[in-house]
């Protein structure tokens, strides 16, 4: 069995405290880290330095948008 990342604890963590609208992908986490870079000074992946950010990412988006 594969370790699990921090990167997939944090998608694991924040999809389980969200509403179904606010559900991400490893996908969509990958393209908030190039987005922004200036988060990730390490590979840390906190839910709680980084949830807050991801959720104002994820909701500027047009509806439907965040999805592809």
């Amino acid at each position: 069995m594969k370790p699990v990342t921090k990167k997939q604890q944090f998608l694991s963590e924040h999809n389980r405290l969200s509403s179904l609208d606010l559900q991400a992908t490893m996908e969509m986490l990958s393209r908030f880290k190039i987005e922004r870079a200036s988060l990730f000074k390490d590979n840390n992946w906190s839910i709680e330095k980084l949830r807050r950010p991801f959720v104002f990412w994820l909701t500027s988006f047009k509806i439907g948008e965040n999805k592809s």
